[in-house]
């Protein structure tokens, strides 16, 4: 069973963001493509599902990931124990999880203005063949919503994923994945399963031919 099937059968309730997170599979693949780099946040819970993405993304998942030949030959050749050290590391998809850097957000939060947190990372970093993603059970978590206006001036996508109601994110983003629950926890337990979906369709979009 292919995984997307496997994803709706397995989430009936899905079906009902079937388009979206087809349109969001295709959005991480055109980033990674164009040689962008996904950047994602979000709060509490979303907060820890930020990490997740990006732990999945970043080393293998469903796949082993295995260097190629000629990277492999080029390690050997560099170094003495190239080879092992080749056969150590994973193709990578790259991401960066916002919510990790606590200093500069404790800093900026403290220095300047908490509900910009994300924002300032997002000026930052992203480009215009990137991709950020933000988390929240709303869909009108401040400082998401300012991450997605940092995103758009800097012309990178947006994708979010949210609950059922419509929110401000929903109307900013690219991609929005509306989630058919509207409580917190329920809304969570629904993003666990599509962002699982996600990161092994790019996963075997790029590593499993």
């Amino acid at each position: 069973m292919d995984l997307r099937t496997e994803l709706f059968e397995r989430y009936p309730v899905l079906c009902a963001c079937e388009k979206d997170v087809d349109a969001a599979r295709e959005l991480i693949n055109e980033t990674y493509r164009r040689g962008g780099t996904v950047y994602v946040c979000g709060n509490g819970g979303s907060c820890s599902d930020s990490d997740h993405i990006v732990g999945e993304l970043m080393k293998g998942f469903l796949l082993r990931r295995e260097l190629s030949c000629a990277e492999t030959e080029k390690f050997a050749s560099m170094f003495e124990d190239g080879a092992q050290f080749a056969a150590n590391l994973q193709g990578a998809l790259p991401a960066v999880s916002l919510t990790a850097q606590t200093a500069i957000l404790s800093a900026f939060a403290n220095d300047v203005e908490p509900d910009m947190v994300y924002a300032q990372l997002v000026y930052g970093y992203a480009r215009e063949n990137d991709l950020v993603i933000g988390l929240s059970t709303s869909g009108n978590s401040k400082n998401v919503v300012n991450a997605v206006k940092a995103a758009k001036f800097r012309g990178a996508k947006t994708l979010c994923m949210t609950g059922a109601k419509e929110s401000k994110l929903s109307a900013m983003s690219d991609v929005t994945i509306r989630v058919p629950e509207t409580e917190t926890f329920k809304i969570q337990e629904l993003h666990l399963p599509v962002y699982h979906y996600l990161c092994a369709a790019v996963e075997e979009e790029f590593f499993g031919k």
